[in-house]
């Protein structure tokens, strides 16, 4: 049993993270060279919402089973499970307060690619787009710091 959930820790969080590097680097990426930009950002924003899902049951699984092996709630303060914790926090920021910012100007501009950078409105959307970038890039890295410390766990 103990082998299963070092497994499901490991594949959680692994999930997670390739989930996030796929993300990046094709669903972006092709989004934005095969539709208008204001299409890719639809689709992009989409396919985030199904990202940060991924990311809440990926957490929860991976907790879960570190609870499981460590048999303590002390099993949540360890470096990896702090970072999942972190990881799951950003995520929900995303999910809960940036992202849902982000639609409320989408929709009022009807266009982001043709409302001018200087209106206040395409201003503030572009600033919580930097935000929402920064937090997946902090996600992607704090994940990829606690998917290697948790393969490096020694078994108790």
């Amino acid at each position: 049993m103990r082998n299963i959930l070092r497994f499901v820790r490991v594949f959680a969080l692994g999930t997670w993270v390739g989930s996030i590097i796929y993300f990046v680097a094709v669903v972006t990426r092709g989004a934005f060279a095969v539709l208008t930009r204001d299409q890719a950002g639809l689709l992009v924003g989409f396919t985030l919402g199904g990202l940060h899902q991924l990311g809440v049951i990926a957490a929860a699984v991976y907790l879960l089973a570190a609870l499981l092996l460590g048999r303590s709630l002390r099993a949540l303060v360890r470096p990896a499970a702090l970072g999942v914790i972190l990881m799951l926090l950003l995520t929900l920021g995303s999910q809960r307060i940036v992202i849902p910012r982000m639609d409320v100007l989408r929709v009022q501009m009807a266009s982001v690619d043709a409302t001018p950078t200087n209106d206040p409105r395409r201003a503030e959307f572009d600033r919580l787009h930097g935000v929402s970038v920064d937090l997946e890039a902090g996600v992607l890295l704090i994940g990829l710091v606690a998917l290697f410390l948790t393969t490096r766990e020694r078994p108790s």
